[in-house]
């Protein structure tokens, strides 16, 4: 059974811009409305409606906003292996925390599909036939699709020498 439509309706006029203030004081203004849409997807799903709503609300905004800053922190955890995976001229060994920190920004702004196969590659350590199964294509396109998100990733590093080993 799911909340009476009526009901919701009366919890997203009431809480909706209160909900919204709250997610924009603690997370990306941008990606606000997100979470708080996604929130009250979670309570059109729920079997009851929470009595009271409003702190419910808050609590799975505040959930979800942790969940994304987790996201996050694993991405740039994955940024920092990869940057171990770096093979590099001999440089000072104080410059290590810079590179990674480089490494994660060019992480960033690569294409999710890009940060996907990548990770198949350096962080799962997939040899190039299993990574190749989990993106549901063959072993031959899959290393074509490392090789080009190599390749777009290596201007983006702060040393032009700089370049990923992974097993393939």
């Amino acid at each position: 059974m799911a909340i009476d439509e009526g009901a919701f309706r009366e919890a997203f006029a009431a809480e909706y811009d209160d909900l919204t203030r709250f997610v924009r004081r603690r997370s990306d203004p941008e990606h606000a409305e997100d979470v708080v849409e996604e929130a009250f997807v979670v309570l059109w799903q729920q079997r009851t409606m929470p009595d009271p709503v409003r702190p419910w609300l808050f609590a799975t905004a505040r959930n979800l906003m942790l969940n994304a800053d987790r996201g996050r922190r694993r991405r740039d955890g994955l940024a920092v292996r990869i940057a171990g995976h770096l093979d590099l001229e001999p440089v000072d060994r104080t410059g290590d925390a810079d590179l990674r920190m480089d490494v994660i920004a060019a992480w960033r702004t690569l294409a999710p599909a890009d940060q996907e196969v990548l990770a198949l590659a350096v962080w799962e350590d997939l040899p190039a036939a299993e990574a190749a199964q989990v993106l549901g294509c063959s072993r031959t396109a899959y290393l074509m699709r490392l090789s080009r998100a190599r390749a777009r990733l290596k201007p983006l590093l702060p040393h032009p020498s700089a370049r990923l080993t992974a097993t393939v």
